[in-house]
């Protein structure tokens, strides 16, 4: 177990993302992914009330639907649920107005009488930047939310909502939410991991297997063929440069009988600050691999082996 943050939460350092419910996993087999991933041991469950909107005849939602409806069923102890604000069609953007009515919207659809850590999704520059801070800190004030936590925000962004909490005496963010993974390291190893350090956050990073690539599935930039709708996505990682860092998982999740995907997870969970990289599952069967991720142990050597293989060049230098 590790704790987000400066928060009470200790969670599997592993969570199951919620983005292909009510998408490539419809109700049944996300009730089996959320089933296998309990019974393995996993307790840290990631979405966003804009899930899926980008499917045709969906509406945004649908994930905590699905979500809520399995905790409705299973009724499991010890979960703990994120959730986001900012991208729902119907709550878009960060107003005081709209945080507050789509976090009672997240709260129907979940099923709970509070959320355990709640995201600002996306930077919303319209709204000043008091106004958010506040409408957080009064969903916590009314029991509403738990713990607050940004996603997709730059590190200035995040440093200003922090001095307006400490001013306003607003409970701080306990957690960022980055693009994060092997190969998409610059901008947050530059910016955003030394505000973590900084002020005790906890980063749980989203893309942690670069859309499926870093399972080793894609080895072309081709994607025809592939059955995936984020097999575009993964492919164009299919580079020399690429590939050598699939290579490199690969001989070292053969030295440990582990996937490449379990290897790259154990990377990232290696990595300054970082809590529980995001992964989804789409069957029940892939669930193993994520959970094997949150429990591998990479040696010291073998972590500077991946450094250096996916090695990039600093802003600037």
């Amino acid at each position: 177990m590790t704790r987000i943050g400066n928060s009470d939460l200790d969670v599997f350092p592993l969570s199951l993302g919620g983005n292909v419910f009510g998408w490539t996993a419809d109700r049944d087999a996300s009730f089996a992914v959320l089933d296998a991933f309990v019974v393995g041991g996993g307790d840290f469950i990631d979405t966003a009330d804009s899930y899926s909107a980008w499917v045709p005849g969906n509406s945004g939602g649908e994930s905590e639907t699905i979500i809520g409806e399995w905790l409705a069923s299973r009724r499991p102890s010890g979960v703990t649920v994120a959730t986001k604000v900012s991208q729902h069609p119907d709550y878009r953007g960060l107003s005081a107005s709209n945080v507050r009515k789509a976090a009672e919207a997240s709260l129907r659809r979940l099923g709970l009488d509070a959320i355990d850590l709640y995201y600002a999704h996306f930077d919303d520059e319209s709204v000043p930047l008091e106004e958010t801070v506040g409408a957080f800190g009064a969903l916590v004030e009314d029991g509403l939310v738990r713990n607050i936590a940004v996603s997709n925000y730059t590190a200035e962004r995040i440093r200003e909502w922090i001095d307006i909490s400490g001013r306003s005496g607003v409970p701080l963010p306990v957690a960022v939410q980055p693009h994060y993974n092997l190969v998409h390291r610059n901008d947050v190893e530059e910016t955003i991991i030394p505000v973590a350090r900084e002020f005790g956050l906890g980063l749980v990073p989203y893309y942690s297997l670069a859309s499926g690539f870093l399972t080793g599935k894609y080895r072309t930039t081709d994607a025809e063929g592939q059955s995936s709708p984020r097999a575009g996505g993964a492919a164009k990682y299919a580079t020399e440069a690429g590939l050598r860092i699939i290579d490199t998982l690969e001989e070292i999740g053969d030295a440990h009988d582990t996937s490449i995907a379990a290897t790259s997870l154990a990377w990232l969970r290696a990595q300054p600050t970082v809590v529980a990289p995001i992964a989804s599952a789409r069957t029940p069967e892939q669930v193993p691999d994520l959970l094997a991720g949150g429990r591998l142990e990479l040696a010291a050597d073998e972590i500077e082996r991946l450094n250096a293989v996916s090695e990039w060049t600093p802003a600037g230098a």
